[in-house]
């Protein structure tokens, strides 16, 4: 099961913690969160099959949360 959790204004430091998983085969390569070469714009860990993410940003601030 996929999840996404978002927690808003509970902590002093961090006003906003968002954090989700990847519910897939473990033998499906992925990379880590880290700047796309080919899309300079965007952070977010990659489905290496697919070319996809699961949870991503842009530099703009737009925000993609995807479960399945």
């Amino acid at each position: 099961m996929c999840l996404i959790f978002l927690s808003i204004q509970n902590h002093p430091k961090y006003p906003l913690i968002v954090a989700a998983n990847r519910d897939e085969f473990y033998k499906r390569k992925t990379s880590p969160a880290g700047f796309w070469a080919d899309h300079r714009h965007i952070l977010g860990g990659r489905d290496l099959e697919a070319g996809g993410t699961w949870l991503g940003m842009t530099l703009s601030g737009k925000i993609s949360m995807i479960t399945n």
